[in-house]
């Protein structure tokens, strides 16, 4: 086997799994107790989602916290039929660990994330820094580059953005995002809401959504707008700094113009959500 990571490390079970050995250390709390300490995790992929997930050898969990459980669920995980609730200080969490079925992955346990399911463990760490609602995928890029392009964007032909500083962002994988400092942005046209999401890969956003009655657009009473069009990351992680307090738009529901061309609406994982919300 090879020193290093390489395509030829990516693994098939004959469930169809995807699954390849990481380098990293892999840590995770419920609170202040750690459950998992690895230096031996393994990256599995489960057939039809586009994100990985963790499962650690048994001797690097702490199993003493887990029971067999009293719900286990039908149908979560790929092929997987024996669950765990995890039990501590009186606390207990149904159906928060898994193991996977077949002989490659023998041996391993997976755990549920808090910020991606609402249960299992709360906190992740690769080596020291805390990561978010699902690993980072070894074969995913993500750049944060300044550009001197000229961007403007319109909601229903109303003029809300036009900057020639913008950061874009590209990410394997989706589109590419465009980043645009506070003041080339209309903000006074939007509202700012509870609403925040996590990404591994760029930390912790906030919103914003279009004020009802701009222009016959709004967030409400049949908007042809969906909430939480804006976002921005005041506290980016390092790897795509360049973004910090910038606001960017979903490509999918606004018109996006690039150096006097249109950009094409793109079709996402989140299109399905974005229409759904525009819907309802």
């Amino acid at each position: 086997m090879s020193i290093f990571p390489t395509a030829r490390d990516v693994r098939t079970t004959p469930e169809g799994l995807l699954w390849e050995p990481s380098r990293r250390r892999v840590r995770g709390l419920k609170g202040d107790v750690t459950v998992v300490d690895s230096r031996h995790p393994v990256l599995v992929w489960e057939p039809g989602v586009p994100v990985p997930l963790y499962a650690f050898p048994h001797d690097e969990i702490r199993e003493d916290l887990l029971r067999p459980a009293k719900n286990p669920p039908t149908g979560t995980h790929t092929g997987s039929d024996i669950f765990y609730d995890l039990e501590i200080d009186g606390l207990s969490v149904e159906n928060a660990a898994w193991t996977f079925p077949g002989e490659d992955l023998a041996g391993y346990i997976a755990f549920e994330w808090f910020r991606r399911v609402g249960r299992g463990l709360d906190h992740w760490y690769e080596e020291d820094e805390e990561i978010f609602v699902h690993p980072r995928d070894p074969h995913k890029r993500v750049d944060a580059l300044p550009s001197s392009r000229h961007v403007r964007v319109e909601i229903d032909g109303t003029l809300v953005a036009d900057t020639r500083r913008p950061v874009l962002v590209f990410e394997t994988g989706l589109p590419t995002r465009y980043y645009i400092p506070r003041e080339d942005v209309r903000l006074d046209l939007f509202e700012p809401t509870d609403h925040s999401t996590g990404c591994p890969y760029k930390g912790t956003a906030t919103y914003w959504s279009w004020r009802s009655g701009n222009g016959g657009a709004g967030t409400s009473g049949g908007s042809a707008v969906p909430p939480n069009v804006i976002w921005s990351y005041p506290e980016p992680l390092p790897a795509v700094g360049a973004v910090k307090d910038l606001l960017a738009f979903y490509n999918e529901v606004v018109d996006i113009t690039v150096d006097g061309e249109p950009v094409e609406r793109p079709v996402t994982p989140f299109t399905e959500s974005l229409t759904r919300e525009e819907a309802g």
